[in-house]
């Protein structure tokens, strides 16, 4: 007869780099909205490997630790990432015509449904995801609604938003690193339980 063997996960937790790569990029990309310099070859760089691969390889190791939100959440914003320095480059490079406002708009619409859902998961999570997500969520529909409308202030107003948005990334991915680096709750995250 076989005995059971418990097998311990000691793998690090990938949730501070998917939430630095989302934070860091989303606040530059948003300082960027709102007016103090033009889209630029740092967004897009910072687009691909911080905001995009980063994030996969978060989502990735988050599989690894049977993690369905932290898999879903990284995977899906590192390929939004990737997918939104594609819609700037490849019109450049002669593949495809620029996004309309109205294709753009309806594109961040369908980001802003699927973040709103997956606020309602973090309702069970911590109170630092649910302001990530909850700003995230809003920021999605303020950029389709100033896509949509053409409304310049409504996209400036998104920025200051995204900037929000993107340190209230940074303060769940710090929270969690200085937390564990002191054994103790150092930065509040507002933790529910287990998930």
């Amino acid at each position: 007869m076989e005995k059971n063997v418990l097998v311990t996960e000691n793998t690090a937790n990938p949730a501070p780099l998917g939430l630095m790569g989302f934070g860091m990029t989303t606040i530059l990309l948003n300082i960027h909205n709102a007016g103090f310099f033009p889209m630029d070859a740092m967004i897009l760089g910072m687009g691909i490997f911080f905001g995009g691969m980063a994030q996969v390889i978060a989502g990735m190791m988050e599989f690894k630790k049977n993690n369905t939100f932290g898999t879903t959440a990284f995977t899906s914003y590192g390929f939004f990432w990737l997918a939104l320095v594609a819609l700037n480059v490849m019109p450049a490079v002669g593949l495809g015509a620029a996004p309309s406002s109205l294709s753009m708009a309806a594109f961040l619409f369908m980001w802003g449904l699927f973040t709103f859902f997956m606020f309602i998961a973090t309702l069970r999570i911590s109170k630092a995801l649910q302001v990530v997500f909850g700003t995230l969520a809003i920021l999605f529909f303020l950029l389709a609604a100033g896509n949509f409308t053409g409304s310049t202030a409504i996209l400036t107003f998104a920025g200051y938003e995204g900037i929000l948005c993107g340190f209230t990334a940074i303060y769940a991915a710090m929270g969690q690193v200085i937390n564990e680096s002191y054994g103790k709750e150092i930065l509040p995250l507002g933790v529910i339980g287990e998930h």
